[in-house]
């Protein structure tokens, strides 16, 4: 029979047990082991059925175990170990406080903005890569003590659920996120009410943003929340799915997490006392909005557009994580009017201050209807950087457009390689060898993993048989449950019990579903991939994960089609595609697959993370040279797919899908399968301590954020530094600007005479004298830095790899240097002349150059 109410049943913790939940709302939990196996210990059944989530667990505890545990003299003195080792940690001084942190003044704090951040599956606010590497990122600034406070969404609904229908075709559920079952808390105020901040959209009025706070050791994020009673339906529906809805749905999402972020931010520092942050970094930009509403607090204390405009770019920093346009947000122009709202006067009513079209003019692409996020973010940044190497390359040429004048290598995007946490994704056995070679000294501080080396065959072998054999558990029970979900009965899935096999060559492959990543390019000869898998000698097997967008139709047909051919009864014993991919998922399936392919579309792919922790975990990088891959290959560490240049896609894809099966079967199934007597595969361990020894330090997440904090934040903070210290700066730094651009079309450089090589050739080592004709238009010497641009000259007849030589006054309006030619070749050289400022990052940033 029906009940006619109900309750919900909770148990409540015993006040000795109250350290039980400080542990359970800090996720250092994530990557500390001695915490999560507390609450493993306390109830594990609670602890499975809450999905290994620790806030939820505990309302799931019977009162009696809660009452047995508060009696459990063992128990509690480990609870209080944890929680006295979690103080420390917050407290304790760590790399950033001995190493980096200014010796004077202040530690600089920095607002890191993210439409999603990946910390954990208990905690849904992610989709993938971005928000992946996002947990990572503020999960090793905690490690290493940099002062992070990080701004995101807390979504209704977070991404969704994938599951997949009889034919194979993806199936979207999302699942409602209740707060209360959510490692998060309110942010309250002096009233105990939860602190909230409002933003004036039009067609919604004023927006009501809640403040909740996860906290990420010690890093606290803020998550901000308009599923609000206070606000109306649309107005609710805003932070309801992540990456859901339209162009206006999603225009209100990022003005929510820019302008509402940086409001939160002022509040929750007012409320809490927390220092306010100096530098603002913007990962990606979907939080370029965060820029309008800083210059609107400048201009609301009585700045212009430009001095506001000046003192933001110096203290902002934008991260781009795309190769392709693509993309990259792009609206018209006129929505972003519409939302900025100009009154009579040109001045918004979303940001009080702020001019509507100076605003505008920001994002807009050639001064026409388009408004681009990303060119938003470059012009509101002083400091900006792609994800890889090849990426920055990629990311200058393309956005070279915005620096008028300049080569692709001198537009000032740099590149940090993105990192993987490595405390979050070593598996346990794995983890246990790192401290069996290197002890337990604070790895995440040091590049030196030399000591691997040491570790044994022996070890290897069997923690790598372990991690095989967990991913083949795991791999069998989510096949099974998928094809329950499919519609199949469970009488004729007992195959599903017996699928793939622990000693057999394992292959990995999960990422995001989208063209460019070529999910089916191992299907491009399927008889050929067959035999691969069902070699009776040396098999070979594939597990594979990834979810496809739900717009994304092309990326869900390529997932179809692979789980087609996965669901043949003749390979699937070989071959299995697993559902829902999420971090959970990841964890066994990085750590357990012996080869990570990945096959992008090269340049294309920005970076990418998942092959990162397959190395950190014994794995081997099977990939095209793309992304971080294209840095560090070695032929001692992995194997390197060829790129075909070609514009026939069809032809390219076919050829390197050829390259792909003959390296499997030559080179990576052979090398696995030749043993010694007594079954060890000697060259295939070596070929992993190799990889442990020189790959894995390198994509370390701690690595990474060591060269933000020297290459970004230190310098950005130093810049706004210079702002605070000195108010006048903006003003007369603006005033220069201006003063300069109107010179600058009369700035001229001619008779350009080189003495020393009059005959055109010159021995190499010998010394020249170049020395040129100078008119800097009425500016002062101090305001231009002229210089000579000097180096080999490539086929297509420009400067390769310039030399930059620094040219001074030699009287009667010349400017000269003497210097040597030391490397023979073709060298060529000009002069030019750019503007110079102590408040400038770059040569480039102003756009201005002038040439012989």
């Amino acid at each position: 029979m029906k009940p006619i109410s109900e309750v919900t049943v909770a148990s409540e913790l015993p006040e000795t047990l109250a350290p039980l939940r400080d542990l359970a709302l800090d996720l250092r939990w994530t990557w500390r082991r001695q915490t999560l196996d507390l609450f493993r210990r306390l109830d594990p059944d609670a602890f499975e059925r809450s999905g290994r989530s620790p806030i939820a667990m505990l309302p799931l505890v019977p009162a009696s175990r809660l009452a047995q545990a508060a009696r459990d003299d063992d128990f509690c003195q480990r609870m209080h170990g944890e929680l006295g080792d979690l103080r420390t940690y917050r407290t304790s001084d760590r790399w950033f406080q001995r190493t980096a942190a200014p010796t004077s003044g202040p530690e600089p704090v920095v607002a890191y903005f993210s439409m999603e951040f990946g910390i954990t599956e208990t905690l849904p606010i992610y989709s993938g890569g971005l928000g992946i590497l996002a947990g990572d990122h503020l999960k090793s600034a905690s490690d290493l003590g940099v002062p992070l406070i990080a701004v995101g969404l807390i979504y209704q609904w977070g991404y969704f659920s994938q599951s997949l229908d009889r034919d194979g075709q993806q199936v979207e559920e999302y699942r409602l996120n209740d707060p209360a079952a959510l490692p998060i808390e309110p942010v309250r105020d002096v009233d105990g009410e939860q602190l909230t901040v409002s933003v004036r959209l039009p067609g919604h009025g004023d927006v009501v943003i809640g403040l909740w706070t996860a906290r990420v050791g010690r890093v606290p994020l803020l998550l901000l929340d308009t599923n609000l009673p206070v606000n109306g339906e649309r107005a609710r529906l805003i932070t309801d799915r992540l990456y859901g809805g339209d162009h206006e749905h999603r225009i209100a999402q990022e003005v929510v997490l820019g302008i509402g972020g940086v409001r939160a931010l002022r509040a929750y520092c007012a409320a809490t006392g927390h220092a306010e942050p100096q530098v603002f970094h913007l990962n990606e930009g979907h939080a370029g909005f965060s820029g309008l509403e800083r210059i609107g607090e400048l201009m609301r204390r009585g700045a212009g557009f430009d001095e506001a405009l000046s003192e933001v770019r110096a203290g902002t920093i934008f991260t781009t994580h795309t190769p392709v346009p693509a993309g990259i947000d792009r609206f018209d122009v006129d929505e972003l009017r519409e939302v900025l709202d100009a009154d009579g006067a040109g001045i918004s009513r979303l940001v009080d201050a702020l001019p509507v079209e100076a605003a505008l003019a920001l994002g807009r692409e050639d001064g026409g209807e388009v408004f681009n996020m990303a060119h938003m973010g470059f012009r509101l940044a002083q400091r900006a950087n792609g994800v890889s190497r090849l990426h920055g390359a990629v990311s200058r040429t393309m956005f070279q457009d915005l620096y008028p004048g300049f080569d692709a290598a001198e537009v000032p995007i740099t590149s940090i390689t993105n990192g993987v946490h490595r405390r979050t994704w070593v598996s346990a056995p794995m983890d246990d060898l790192y401290k069996k070679a290197m002890g337990e000294i604070d790895i995440s501080a040091t590049g030196d993993w030399s000591q691997l080396a040491t570790l044994t065959d022996h070890d290897l072998q069997d923690t790598r048989r372990r991690l095989r054999a967990d991913l083949v558990e795991m791999a069998r029970e989510h096949v099974h449950r998928s094809w329950l979900r499919r519609g199949a009965d469970a009488a004729e899935l007992a195959w599903t019990r017996e699928i793939l096999d622990p000693d057999v060559l394992t292959v990995g492959f999960a990422r995001r579903v989208s063209t460019y990543k070529r999910l089916t390019l191992m299907l491009s000869d399927p008889d050929r991939l067959r035999r691969i898998l069902l070699d009776p000698e040396r098999p070979v097997q594939f597990i594979i994960a990834g979810k496809a967008h739900p717009a994304d139709m092309p990326g869900k047909e390529l997932m179809r089609r692979l789980v087609a051919f996965a669901d043949e009864a003749g390979v699937r014993h070989r071959i299995a595609f697993l559902p829902d991919y999420d971090i959970q998922m990841a964890s066994v399936l990085v750590a357990g697959a012996d080869v990570w392919l990945n096959n992008p579309v090269r340049p294309e792919e920005a970076s990418g993370t998942s092959g990162m922790k397959a190395v950190m975990n014994g794995g081997l990088t099977f990939s095209v040279s793309d992304g971080w891959w294209d840095e560090m290959a070695t032929d001692e560490a992995g194997w390197t797919i060829p790129t075909v240049e070609t514009d026939d896609r069809e032809r390219r894809d076919r050829l390197e899908a050829d390259a792909l099966y003959e390296i499997l079967e030559r080179r990576i199934v052979p090398l696995f399968h030749d043993r010694d007597e007594a079954g060890v595969p000697r060259a295939w361990l070596r070929m992993i301590r190799e990889s442990l020894v020189r790959i894995a330090p390198q994509v370390t997440a701690s690595r990474m954020v060591r060269d933000y904090v020297t290459e970004l934040y230190l310098p950005a903070a130093a810049a706004h530094r210079a702002f605070a210290s000195d108010p006048s700066l903006r003003e007369t730094f603006t005033a220069w600007k201006g003063r300069v651009s109107d010179a600058w079309p009369r700035v001229r450089i001619s008779d350009v005479r080189i003495e020393g090589a009059e005959s055109g050739r010159v021995a190499t080592g010998s010394e020249v004298a170049l020395t040129a004709a100078v008119d800097l238009g009425g500016l002062d010497v101090a305001d231009v830095m002229v210089e000579a641009v000097a180096g080999e000259v490539g086929a297509d007849g420009e400067i390769a790899d310039p030399t930059l030589i620094p040219l001074r006054s030699i009287g009667g309006g010349r400017c000269g240097a003497r210097f040597t030619l030391a490397v023979p070749g073709r060298v060529g050289c000009t002069v030019r002349a750019v503007p110079r400022h102590e408040a400038l990052a770059s040569r480039a940033e102003l756009g201005l150059v002038a040439t012989a």
